[in-house]
């Protein structure tokens, strides 16, 4: 069992900061560090530190939610969710990996770009991928490519990595196309980023991708997907639907590489 450990939030008074900006302070034996949320190579070095600061003391949702939502979408078709061949886009440490698996998935191939997540996934959830892969999506050689398009994923899930460039938009693309036509797309996304006064290039492509050819929607919901340090409800959309084709080169022009 991983120790616990000590965890110390800023003072809420002085936080003026954007959600991904936010930070906490982890004491040590000898020192305190001050780690972003966003700085996953550091957060996945220390074992459990991932699963308490989100899971623990902020309450995240998402994996349970977005996994819920997903099979709610397969349920109006004809498909069998637990026959997918899913494609998990940022797998980190295997958190929604291992709901899925919960589940009864079929197939779980695991795409991160840190090699910190592949360590801490083998420490901590040892087998729940059938592979893993530490890519950038947005160099993927053809050789790669065609690698893992050999799996024949037929669903992509991607959880609380959008939209604050942990995933850019050209790697979201590419993880689309890569999964075949009448697939299954199940991701989540912060409330604000389908505002329109939001133009930021992944709040940009999911609206325009929503409203497109590309992608049909089943389900779409709105839900607390975690807890700010100061307690206040972070709300974030739950979406799943199926994919009718490959985006093309013409749809989106990437801004955020």
């Amino acid at each position: 069992m991983n120790k616990r450990h000590r965890i110390q939030f800023p003072r809420t008074e002085s936080l003026d900061h954007n959600q991904d900006e936010s930070y906490f302070y982890l004491d040590g034996a000898s020192k305190r560090r001050k780690i972003r949320f966003h700085d996953y190579d550091e957060i996945y070095q220390v074992p459990g530190l991932y699963e308490q600061l989100f899971y623990d003391r902020l309450k995240c949702s998402s994996p349970g939610k977005v996994t819920t939502i997903l099979e709610s979408a397969i349920k109006q078709s004809a498909d069998n969710f637990t026959e997918l061949r899913v494609l998990d886009l940022g797998a980190g440490n295997g958190m929604m990996g291992e709901e899925l698996k919960k589940h009864g998935i079929s197939r779980l191939i695991g795409i991160d770009i840190i090699p910190e997540a592949h360590d801490a996934l083998n420490r901590d959830r040892p087998g729940v991928y059938d592979a893993y892969y530490i890519e950038d999506f947005c160099k993927l050689s053809e050789e790669k490519k065609e690698e893992i398009e050999s799996w024949q994923c037929d669903c992509m899930v991607t959880v609380a990595a959008l939209g604050f460039g942990d995933i850019p938009t050209k790697a979201f693309i590419t993880a689309f196309n890569i999964i075949r036509d009448e697939g299954w797309v199940a991701f989540n996304i912060k409330d604000t980023f389908l505002d329109l006064s939001d133009k930021t290039g992944f709040s940009t492509l999911i609206r325009e991708l929503i409203f497109s050819k590309y992608l049909d929607i089943y389900h779409i919901e709105r839900y607390r997907h975690r807890l700010s340090i100061n307690g206040r409800p972070l709300y974030y959309f739950a979406v799943a639907g199926r994919k009718n084709a490959d985006i093309s080169p013409d749809f989106w022009v990437p801004k955020d590489i």
